[in-house]
């Protein structure tokens, strides 16, 4: 059983989370939220998202997982007004879920959650270096490194935190002292990764005010914001350069 009202900026924010990596998802829901867990098809980075019953309007829902087609409730939700509450519900008798918007509802067939990918385990990583910045700067600074390369570079050195983007011939970087992040772990480490990636997640996490990177030496970065009751995590493991 699932009833939840929520609004629809942050049911956006949910499916837009996940569909920055994939295109179907288990939704497992219990009486504490809802929790979405996905790995990429190439393997490069997971996704978890955690949705607070206390971010849902209503919310009451007994144990059980549904698999979702993303984009079709995407475009269920284009439908909806700014802010607009929309209702989820399942409909026991037919399988479907119910998405309604003001008068509008859609019935959307789901997915045969064992013919969605497995889960992935979300590995516990203590990272050396954190810093938190507005979503404004990294996709500022992911926007930039495009323009050069198709890789970037993410690290602290000399207390100073760098995000580098470094083609044959260009190079670009932003720089920030640690004085001026919001809040930071100091370390000396630096790991490159796709900037296909990173510019995805910076698209999510681009109008969040605190987003918070964590980075090893050639470790996979944790990217994670939250916002009224939800959490989004990214793990994105690293290029390893070569000699």
């Amino acid at each position: 059983m699932l009833k939840a009202v929520i609004k629809e900026a942050k049911l956006k924010l949910v499916v837009e989370a996940v569909l920055s990596m994939v295109e179907e998802a288990k939704f497992t829901f219990s009486d504490k939220g809802l929790e979405i867990k996905s790995v990429d098809p190439a393997n490069v980075a997971m996704v978890k998202v955690l949705a607070d019953a206390s971010a849902f309007e209503f919310f009451k829902s007994t144990n059980g997982a549904i698999g979702v087609d993303l984009k079709r409730l995407q475009e269920a939700l284009s439908s909806a007004e700014k802010d607009e509450p929309v209702t989820l519900q399942m409909n026991e008798e037919s399988q479907k879920l119910a998405v309604s918007m003001g008068r509008i509802q859609y019935e959307l067939s789901l997915i045969d959650t064992s013919a969605i990918r497995a889960e992935p385990k979300i590995p516990e990583l203590s990272l050396p270096i954190m810093v938190e910045l507005s979503g404004v700067e990294l996709k500022k600074s992911m926007k930039a490194c495009s323009k050069v390369s198709d890789h970037v570079k993410i690290g602290m050195t000399n207390e100073i935190f760098v995000i580098a983007g470094k083609g044959d011939i260009d190079k670009v970087e932003l720089k920030m002292l640690t004085t001026e992040m919001q809040a930071v772990r100091i370390g000396e480490c630096s790991s490159l990764f796709s900037l296909d990636y990173m510019e995805d997640i910076a698209k999510v996490a681009g109008k969040m005010e605190k987003v918070r990177l964590e980075v090893g030496q050639d470790y996979p970065m944790r990217v994670q914001f939250m916002t009224e009751g939800i959490l989004v995590e990214y793990l994105l493991a690293p290029r390893i350069e070569q000699d």
